[in-house]
């Protein structure tokens, strides 16, 4: 059997790759520690779960509308109106199986083959397989300093067939959170184009020392071309229980929403309840989460500091530290996933490399593990570090 040619273009998730392999080494018995994880270490708050309990013994567990039941979808509103300054009516949101499946919705359903968007280096390695899916065209900008973008390297990148901008901040992989100044230089490019943007913000409770800011909070004309996705994966540690949403144009969410009537249908009946209790909860739980995520960063990039030939710049949101490791590279490895693999097999330690993200100088830390394992982890790459320099 032949596949269609637009599945041969796509390849497999390096993450959830080098995530199985862990897995598969852990039940072998091997002492491996993972800092490949893209998904909190804590465990679901209590109330949260107690809501998914009620649902059941109420009997909530039947088919639910394609977009999510109203309550949710008010709850959302809600959130968007008090986090972020942003109005939006039941019409204009949809909840999908994850925040994944609603960038994947917004992508079909916006790009045309041989539609252009732009994307970041490094980016979530998920954005350019959607494209590809779509038959659009990616335009990747890498960074001149540093792991940001500007506004005039967007301005640079802008051609008449240009769709869509993605953007990420706060970012998997690097942790970098765009400044109000800096999304609203964005915004103006954007606007001056007319082109939409895809907004990103699955972590954006996950930031330290720094404010949140929703581009399409900015003016009404930015408003009207940004998709705000987000969802209850990362800041309430329910990744598994596979809810995000979005927000935008009516037309758009439409679209989106009818795509998704054809593909999954509704979202987890049970998960939606326990989301509405996550929304309209107290954030105590996401506070205590952020408090330990950052004295987990700030102990892992001093210590990466201290290993000669390595370079990494402070993340100032989500878990993960986007490190350079190329000072470190030989003849034997060349590149981020000849590291990565031989980090793992001689050093029992997973890691992601960066070329999943554009840029194989680079690999991808989670700190989303705990503490006693982070030192230990770090301890072995400094070994193999030093294996490195000196083989």
């Amino acid at each position: 059997m032949v596949t269609a040619k637009r599945v041969q273009k796509i390849s497999a998730s390096p993450t959830l790759a080098i995530t199985a392999l862990v897995n598969k080494m852990k039940k072998e018995g091997k002492d491996v520690i993972s800092f490949a994880a893209g998904e909190p270490d804590f465990d679901t708050p209590k109330h949260i779960k107690q809501a998914a309990i009620d649902a059941i013994n109420q009997g909530f567990t039947k088919y639910t509308a394609t977009s999510g039941i109203m309550e949710l979808k008010l709850a959302i509103c809600e959130k968007f109106k008090k986090d972020n300054n942003l109005t939006y009516k039941p019409e204009n949101i949809l909840v999908s199986n994850g925040a994944k499946q609603c960038l994947y919705n917004l992508i079909q359903v916006l790009v045309d083959p041989n539609d252009e968007v732009l994307i970041q280096i490094p980016y979530w390695v998920s954005y350019e397989e959607m494209v590809k899916l779509a038959g659009g065209k990616c335009i990747f900008i890498k960074p001149n300093i540093g792991l940001k973008i500007t506004a005039n390297q967007i301005e640079q990148s802008v051609s008449a067939r240009t769709k869509i901008f993605i953007l990420n901040s706060p970012s998997n992989p690097s942790g970098v959170v765009y400044d109000k100044k800096e999304l609203e230089e964005i915004a103006r490019v954007c606007v001056r184009h007319n082109i939409m943007v895809i907004s990103d913000e699955i972590y954006e409770k996950l930031i330290y020392g720094k404010k949140h800011h929703s581009i399409a909070s900015f003016n009404d004309n930015i408003f009207k071309l940004t998709i705000v996705v987000n969802g209850a994966s990362k800041s309430y540690a329910m990744t598994g229980w596979r809810i995000g949403y979005c927000a935008g144009p009516k037309e758009i969410i439409e679209a989106a929403s009818s795509l998704q009537d054809h593909s999954t249908s509704n979202p987890n009946s049970i998960a939606q309840k326990a989301a509405i209790a996550a929304l309209t909860g107290s954030d105590n739980c996401i506070q205590e989460m952020a408090k330990e995520y950052e004295k987990r960063r700030d102990f892992i990039v001093g210590r990466l500091r201290a290993i000669k030939g390595i370079s990494v710049e402070k993340p100032d949101g989500a878990f993960y530290v986007f490190v350079n490791v190329s000072g470190l590279y030989n003849k034997d490895v060349t590149g981020s996933v000849s590291f990565c693999t031989e980090f793992l097999k001689q050093f029992f330690v997973g890691a992601i490399p960066g070329s999943a993200f554009g840029d194989d100088r680079f690999i991808r830390i989670s700190f989303a593990t705990s503490l006693e394992n982070i030192k230990k982890g770090l301890q072995r790459l400094d070994k193999f570090a030093n294996l490195l320099r000196t083989s």
